[in-house]
């Protein structure tokens, strides 16, 4: 049996129907009992546990009889997010030594492209603190290292100028940065799960393009034909909101962070050239996934610009 801690957020809808395809017992374990209405929708097959991952009392039902875990929990955004300092790190520590503790054999790690101990967003460096307890922890591992998900930016950015016809872009908007679609990454875990030849290996799994958050906002506009105003948060005012929330709200302040991180830092990938080692697993674009969430009024392509 297979447990998905965190299968409840983006990566979890792409994920279960893959192993429910497979015919693998599948169980969850989240945080919300409201995440029952995934486990409903996939079948009677996946079972749910709640609780909190980082309390050995919750997790030791939540482990018996699981084979492999698949840690896909984060406390970077979302309702009522924890932090990446209690969940990305903390949580996935006290889950590695559950697992060690129950027998389990194979644990596969959602980490993060450019994860590392000295990187200036706190996520990368807690993730990066969760891949070296894996590592030590004498289990059978696969970490699994995304860029940014193609759903939250598109979400992000598109949300609301779909809604209300404007929308805020942090930064300068012009930062070249890789986006993965969810679904994508599923595929990778899934093929984690069940090849065995991928353990104690990496996977680095960019997308295909390297885009601005003003790109995402010209493939949003393309796909519904909505065109809205885009409001740009410079650098200065998210390095002064990041400053004025780190007390009473921390969670948001490491957002803003993240987010004056990204519109600065390095953030491209050579996408083709890492994914030429798995052509069978898609390349989806920026445009597949707005077609997705956003629909489709035209079926001609989007010309994004060097």
């Amino acid at each position: 049996m297979i447990l998905i801690a965190g299968g409840t957020g983006t990566l979890g809808g792409h994920l279960l129907p893959l192993l429910s395809a497979r015919g693998l017992d599948v169980r969850l374990f989240a945080r919300h009992a409201n995440a029952t209405g995934m486990a409903d929708a996939v079948g009677d097959d996946v079972q749910l546990i709640t609780g909190d991952v980082r309390d050995p009392a919750a997790l030791r039902p939540a482990l018996d009889g699981i084979d492999t875990v698949v840690s896909a929990i984060t406390g970077f955004g979302g309702p009522g997010a924890l932090g990446t300092r209690a969940v990305d790190r903390d949580g996935n520590l006290a889950l590695i030594e559950a697992a060690r503790q129950a027998g389990v054999r194979h644990v596969v790690l959602l980490s993060v492209h450019q994860a590392g101990p000295n990187h200036p967003i706190g996520l990368f460096r807690d993730k990066w603190a969760a891949e070296e307890a894996l590592r030590s922890s004498g289990l059978d591992w696969t970490i699994v290292r995304p860029t940014a998900y193609l759903e939250t930016w598109l979400g992000l950015v598109g949300g609301p100028l779909i809604a209300t016809g404007r929308t805020r872009i942090f930064g300068r908007g012009r930062n070249p940065i890789n986006f993965v679609a969810a679904g994508d990454v599923a595929r990778f875990v899934d093929m984690a799960i069940v090849d065995p030849r991928l353990r104690g290996t990496a996977l680095e799994v960019p997308g295909p393009e390297n885009l601005t958050l003003d790109q995402l906002a010209d493939v949003v506009e393309s796909v519904s034909r909505r065109h809205g105003s885009r409001q740009h948060l410079p650098p200065i005012a998210m390095r002064l909101a990041s400053a004025v929330m780190r007390r009473p709200n921390p969670v948001l302040a490491a957002q803003i962070h993240a987010a004056r991180v990204m519109d600065q830092r390095d953030m491209s990938v050579d996408g083709l050239a890492l994914r030429a080692a798995f052509p069978s697993i898609p390349s989806t674009t920026a445009r597949d996934v707005a077609v997705r969430l956003f629909g489709s009024s035209t079926s001609s392509r989007l010309a994004i610009p060097a």
